[in-house]
C-alpha cells in the first residue's frame, strides 16, 4: 500500500539518504524539504544554493521544483530548467552518468532561452546553460571521474552589484 494524500498523491513518507535515494522505511534519513515548501524566489534561490554548496543537490531539487510550480506562467520553463540542473547533479552523485548527461542538458535546453541580460531574478542564465552543457559533454567524454564538486556548485544568481 502506498502512502498518499486524499487526493491521491504520492506523498514523500519514506525517509531518503544524502542524494535522495529511498532507505527503508524504519531508517532514519535526511531531513527532507516539506511537500508545501513555499518561498518567494529571492529565497528558493537562496535556500537551493545553500544547498547545494552542501552538496545536497536532491534537496535543491525539491526547492527548486517547489518555486517552479508556484512561478508565472512565462518563468516556469526557467524554474523547471533550474531543477533540472539540480537532478543532474544528483545523478552524478549517484554515479548514473547516461541520466546525469540526460537531465544537464534538459536543463540547459530550457535556461538557455533566459540566457540574457534580463533573466529575473538575477538568475545567471547564460552560464548555467553554458557549464550544464559543457558538463554533459565532458561526462560522456571522459566520465564521471571527471566531475569536480565546483561543477557541482555553480551560482544560480548572479552576485548583487
Amino acid at each position: 500500500m502506498r502512502d498518499r494524500d486524499e487526493a491521491g498523491r504520492a506523498r514523500n513518507a519514506r525517509p531518503r539518504d544524502a542524494y535522495g535515494r529511498p532507505l527503508p522505511h524504519d531508517a532514519v534519513g535526511e531531513e527532507r524539504v516539506p511537500d508545501d515548501y513555499a518561498a518567494e524566489p529571492a529565497e528558493a534561490l537562496a535556500e537551493a544554493q545553500r544547498l547545494l554548496d552542501t552538496d545536497r543537490p536532491f534537496h535543491a531539487h525539491e526547492v527548486l521544483e517547489a518555486a517552479w510550480k508556484a512561478a508565472p506562467e512565462a518563468e516556469r520553463p526557467l524554474w523547471q530548467g533550474l531543477a533540472q540542473l539540480a537532478v543532474g547533479f544528483t545523478h552524478v552523485r549517484r554515479g548514473n552518468a547516461r541520466g546525469a548527461c540526460t537531465l544537464l542538458r534538459r536543463a540547459a535546453d530550457r535556461i538557455a532561452p533566459y540566457a540574457n541580460a534580463a533573466a529575473p531574478h538575477g538568475i545567471a542564465g547564460a552560464d548555467l546553460a553554458r557549464a550544464a552543457r559543457e558538463l554533459a559533454d565532458r561526462i560522456e567524454r571522459d566520465g564521471l571521474g571527471a566531475v569536480a564538486d565546483a561543477d557541482l556548485t555553480p551560482r544560480l544568481a548572479a552576485p548583487c552589484p
